[in-house]
């Protein structure tokens, strides 16, 4: 997966029709989640699309397998986890995941159903990292 900073460097050089581009291609980028895995325990909340969320056993480290029907929300999805993947639990746990989505501009980029699961996709990240930090 790319880093974010990596993303937001080429998302900065590009027009709006380019960026949805990018958002399609890091979704298509996401390792796939097995669809046995795409539960209503999985499911996020508050998206106008269907979104799954799933943590995945990495010792103190966070990794998430994730998926959505709709290719521009799921590349939204990769936006959110290219933040944390891979990150130790307690670093994340601290992070301000919405500040680090910052340079995106998403809720000026893209409409507001786009956009309006992201809070609750952060928050089950969060959620999931301080469950983990704290052991």
């Amino acid at each position: 997966m790319r880093s974010l900073s990596d993303i937001a460097e080429e998302y900065e050089f590009l027009e709006a029709d380019e960026r949805y581009r990018l958002l399609i291609e890091l979704g298509r980028e996401l390792d796939p989640m097995p669809d046995a895995l795409k539960t209503d325990a999985t499911l996020v909340r508050g998206c106008s699309a269907s979104v799954w969320v799933y943590p995945v056993e990495q010792g103190d480290r966070l990794q998430f397998l994730a998926d959505s029907n709709a290719a521009i929300t799921k590349g939204i999805i990769a936006l959110v986890l290219s933040a944390v993947q891979g990150k130790p639990a307690d670093e994340v746990a601290a992070m301000d995941i919405a500040e680090a989505l910052a340079p995106f501009d998403l809720k000026n980029q893209l409409s507001s159903n786009r956009t309006q699961g992201v809070p609750n996709m952060i928050a089950l990240i969060k959620d999931h990292a301080s469950r983990l930090a704290a052991g």
